[in-house]
C-alpha cells in the first residue's frame, strides 16, 4: 500500500500535508512551529532528537537556544494535552533532547478530513518530508544569498535580529539589540520601527538590567520624535507607557499603555504591561482578566504567568499561585521575574528556610536584583542576624543606587543610625514625589520605614493606610515583613490590614463569579 502523509502517534491523528492534529475528530490547536516541531519528532520515529538536530530542523535560520526548544516543547505538550511529569506523547531526554513516547504509524486519511489532491509519484509523504529537510538545511544559505542579491532588505534583517535579540530577556542580547537599532537609524534616522525598538530597549536597561534612570528619558525621547510625526503609531504609544513605567510614573505609564491598546487592541504586550499597573492599583480581577484575555499566543508576552501566578497570590488563590510560581522557576531559569516570584512566594506563605534556598538558588542563576537582596536582608533580620541584614542591603544599594529603597533600607540599617536631618529629608523628598504624581502604592511604606525610624509612629500608620487606599494589595506582606515589625501591633495597622482584606474579598468572589476565571478556579466554592 502506497505510504500517505497521515500518521497515528497513540490518540492522535497527524496529517503532515496540512499541518492538521486531530484527536477523536476534534481538532487541536497544533499551528506554527508547534507542528514545525511536532513534525520533526515525527520524522525521526521514537528516536531520541537532540537539541543541535531540533534547531537545525526547525527554527534554521533563526539562531536559537535550548531554552527556546525547551519552552516550544512545553508549548507543544500544552496543545495536545501532555504532562511533561507524566507524558505520553512526548518525553525529555535529560541532557540531549527529546523523543516521542511511541513509535509513529501511517495512518490512512481520517474520515473527517477533506480530501487531499495527491501528487502521482511513488512516495510523495517523502518527497515533502525531504522538502523540509532541505529547507532546513539550505536555510542559512538561502538567507544570505538573499541579502547579496537584493531579495532581502539589509535594514530589515537588522530589524528581525535586533527583534529576536531584545525578546530574549538577557542583559548582553538586550545590548546586541540596542547596537542593530542604532545601526539601522545610521541607515535611516527616520525608521520608526527602529526607533520604538531602542526605546523599549532602553527602558529595559532600568526596569531589567539595573541602569540608571536617566536611560528613561532617552527612552521617552525615542518614543515621543515618532509620536511628533505619527501620532497614532500604537508601537510608540506602548514604548512611550514602557519608559514612564520604569520611571515610576504609573498614572502617565496606564494612560499611555491604555492608548496603546485603544489604537491596536491586538497588541498583547501593551495589554499585559496594563494588566501589571492594574495589579499595583488593586484592581485584581480586572488585572487577572485583561492577562487571561489575550489576542494572539499568549506565549510570546514575556512574564505573563509570572503576573497571573501574582494575581491569583494576592486574591488569596494560594493553591493555583504556587502550582505556576513553582513551574515557572523550574522551567525558566533565565526569567528574571521567575526567579523573584517564587522565593517571595515561599516567604509570603511563612516558608522561611524554603524561601532562603529557593533565594540562593536563584542568585546562583546569575539574575541578581535589588527585590532579591532585599528579600535577603528580611530573611537575616527574621533570624535575628542584623549584620547579614545590612550587608544585604548594601549589596542592594550597590547594584541600583539611583533607587530609593536600598538606599534607604541601607541607611537604615547601617553600622550607624541615620541622623535626624537625613531622615527628615528623605521624608521631604518623598512627600514631593508623592505630590507630583510620581511612585507606586507600594512606595508608601517606604515612607512609612523612614517616619517610624523618625519617631513619627502617626505619620508612619498613615503612610500604611495611603498604600493600601491607593490600591497596595499584599496583606501576606503587612504580615510578616520584619521591617515593619515597629507598626504591626498597632490597632490602626490592624485596621488598614482589614480595609485591605474586604477590598480584595469582593475581587475574589468577583473572579469565582465569573466566566472567564482560569479552569483551576471552576471547581472552588
Amino acid at each position: 500500500m502506497e505510504p500517505s502523509s497521515h500518521y497515528r502517534l497513540l490518540d492522535l491523528h497527524i496529517d503532515v500535508a496540512r499541518q492538521r492534529v486531530t484527536r477523536d475528530g476534534d481538532l487541536l490547536d497544533v499551528q506554527g512551529l508547534n507542528f514545525q516541531l511536532l513534525a520533526c519528532l515525527l520524522r525521526h520515529g521514537d528516536a531520541v532528537v537532540d537539541f543541535d538536530t531540533l534547531m537545525a530542523e526547525v527554527w534554521a535560520p533563526a539562531v536559537v537556544n535550548e531554552e527556546t526548544v525547551t519552552q516550544r516543547v512545553k508549548l507543544l505538550r500544552q496543545a495536545l494535552g501532555d504532562d511533561g511529569r507524566n507524558p505520553r506523547y512526548i518525553r525529555s531526554v535529560r541532557g540531549r533532547g527529546y523523543q516521542l513516547c511511541e513509535a509513529p504509524r501511517m495512518a490512512e486519511a481520517s474520515i473527517a478530513d477533506e480530501p487531499v489532491t495527491r501528487q502521482r509519484s511513488l512516495r510523495p509523504w517523502m518527497a515533502g518530508l525531504a522538502a523540509i529537510a532541505v529547507f532546513a538545511l539550505g536555510g542559512a544559505w538561502w538567507y544570505r544569498s538573499s541579502i547579496e542579491h537584493g531579495r532581502i532588505d539589509p535594514a530589515q534583517t537588522l530589524m528581525n535580529r535586533a527583534a529576536y535579540y531584545a525578546g530574549i530577556g538577557q542583559k548582553d542580547n538586550n545590548e546586541r539589540a540596542i547596537n542593530l537599532y542604532q545601526q539601522v537609524l545610521v541607515r535611516d534616522p527616520t525608521n520608526a520601527a527602529a526607533r520604538v525598538g531602542l526605546s523599549r530597549a532602553y527602558s529595559a536597561r532600568v526596569c531589567l538590567y539595573n541602569f540608571p534612570y536617566g536611560w528613561t528619558q532617552q527612552a521617552r525621547g525615542e518614543a515621543q520624535a515618532v509620536l511628533k510625526a505619527e501620532p497614532d503609531n500604537s508601537g510608540a504609544w506602548s514604548a512611550l507607557a514602557y519608559a514612564n513605567d520604569c520611571a515610576g510614573e504609573l498614572a502617565a505609564a496606564l494612560r499611555a499603555y491604555e492608548k496603546a491598546i485603544a489604537l491596536d487592541p491586538n497588541d498583547d504586550g501593551a495589554r499585559a504591561s496594563a494588566a501589571y499597573l492594574y495589579q499595583e492599583q488593586g484592581r485584581l480581577a480586572e488585572a487577572l482578566h485583561a492577562n487571561l484575555d489575550m489576542h494572539g499566543d499568549p506565549s510570546r508576552v514575556r512574564f505573563r504567568a509570572v503576573q497571573i501566578a501574582r494575581e491569583l497570590e494576592l486574591l488569596g488563590f494560594t493553591d493555583a499561585a504556587e502550582r505556576r510560581h513553582r513551574e515557572s522557576f523550574q522551567l525558566y531559569p533565565d526569567n528574571l521575574f521567575s526567579n523573584i516570584a517564587w522565593p517571595r512566594h515561599l516567604f509570603l506563605q511563612g516558608r522561611f528556610k524554603e524561601a532562603q534556598e529557593a533565594l540562593e538558588q536563584a542568585l546562583a542563576r546569575n539574575t541578581p536584583h535589588v527585590d532579591l537582596y532585599v528579600l535577603r536582608g528580611e530573611l537575616a533580620l527574621l533570624r535575628g542576624d542584623r549584620d547579614g541584614a545590612r550587608r544585604a542591603f548594601e549589596q542592594a544599594r550597590q547594584l541600583r543606587p539611583q533607587m530609593s529603597l536600598p538606599t534607604t533600607l541601607a541607611t537604615l540599617y547601617g553600622a550607624t543610625a541615620p541622623a535626624a536631618a537625613w531622615l527628615d529629608q528623605r521624608i521631604a523628598q518623598m512627600q514631593r514625589q508623592f505630590l507630583g504624581g510620581a511612585g507606586y502604592p507600594g512606595d508608601y511604606l517606604e515612607l512609612a520605614l523612614v517616619q517610624e525610624a523618625r519617631g513619627l509612629h502617626a505619620d508612619a500608620l498613615h503612610s500604611v493606610d495611603a498604600a493600601v487606599q491607593a490600591g497596595y494589595s499584599d496583606r501576606a506582606y503587612l504580615q510578616t515583613s520584619p521591617l515593619l515589625r515597629g507598626l504591626a501591633n498597632d490597632p490602626a495597622y490592624a485596621a488598614s490590614i482589614d480595609t485591605l482584606s474586604q477590598r480584595v474579598a469582593a475581587q475574589r468572589a468577583q473572579v469565582l463569579a465569573a466566566d472567564w476565571r482560569p479552569a483551576d478556579l471552576r471547581d472552588l466554592p
